[in-house]
């Protein structure tokens, strides 16, 4: 089992022609994703050329829009490669087309445009948006759809959900003989689609998964949100990281989320609300991974 995302999803990519678009399609194919065709207005009729897994040359469609793209594929699920000043309309499109999950890679969105398509998509109902800025979501050995090197880790019990790749991809390679269910970047921007709390809402009811890993970040409150709902809802263990314990007070770090202001929204905030709904929490990741591997070895 996994959550969002398996062997079946079938993958359109936004972007397909450009040099991100089309280094990372080549990659998702390599990863067993079952890609059908691209989106590019100025370049629809055209086929881009590529690898499947198996060695066999493929050649994928571009389309014009996302709603021909569905309709001559039967595509579910896209992928955006597209620069920030025009991802909010890719994202508009295909959540207008109707698109069941929506991974939108594009780093610096300008918050109103991110504001603006995810309240568009919540009105909408019918699209799963993961991102932006994000490496997107991995069920190993099944399907990618993001940026994930798929070669660190294989399939197994533990989930993952975290707000940053570098660290999303150094806990998959520090627990890589467990393997995982499925691993989820969420991004770290202030507005988002998918939350700690969706993903961790998935995992509980996902019988392969045994255990979960989330990794966040200073800045906001989505660690404490999170906190309380597995309080209240995830009988499953967790452990937790939280990034930035050495951040200094009322200074931007790294992510455009990730302003912390007094207490609220430091490392160490965050780290006892979770300890406080029984959350175990690593002080590095290294130690989390640690914490991960006692408890399956436990169960």
């Amino acid at each position: 089992m996994s959550i969002y995302l398996n062997k079946d999803n079938k993958v359109i990519v936004q972007g397909i022609t450009g040099g991100e678009g089309s280094k990372h399609t080549a990659r998702m194919l390599a990863a067993g994703t079952q890609i059908v065709g691209g989106v590019n207005a100025r370049k629809a009729g055209t086929t881009v050329s590529h690898t499947a897994q198996d060695g066999s040359a493929v050649e994928l469609p571009v389309f014009g829009s996302v709603a021909e793209a569905m309709e001559a594929t039967g595509a579910d699920t896209s992928i955006v490669f597209v620069p920030p000043a025009f991802a909010k309309d890719a994202v508009i499109e295909a959540v207008d087309a109707g698109i069941g999950l929506l991974v939108v890679i594009t780093e610096g969105i300008p918050v109103q445009d991110s504001a603006e398509f995810w309240a568009h998509a919540k009105a909408k109902g019918t699209t799963r948006i993961i991102g932006p800025n994000c490496p997107g979501i991995i069920t190993p050995e099944e399907s990618l759809v993001g940026i994930t090197p798929a070669n660190i880790t294989g399939k197994g019990p533990i989930g993952l959900v975290s707000k940053s790749g570098t660290l999303t991809y150094q806990m998959m390679f520090e627990l890589r003989d467990l393997g995982f269910s499925t691993a989820i970047g969420i991004g770290g921007d202030p507005v988002i689609g998918t939350t700690h709390i969706d993903a961790l809402e998935a995992f509980e009811a996902d019988p392969e998964t045994k255990a979960i890993v989330m990794i966040g970040e200073i800045g906001g409150d989505a660690e404490e949100r999170a906190a309380d709902y597995i309080k209240a809802h995830v009988t499953k263990p967790v452990v937790g990281y939280v990034a930035g314990f050495t951040a200094p007070e009322g200074k931007t770090m790294g992510h455009a989320g990730a302003i912390v202001s007094g207490s609220s929204g430091t490392a160490e905030a965050k780290k006892e609300a979770l300890e406080a709904a029984g959350v175990k929490v690593g002080k590095t990741p290294t130690e989390t991974a640690r914490l991960m591997r006692e408890i399956i070895e436990s169960l």
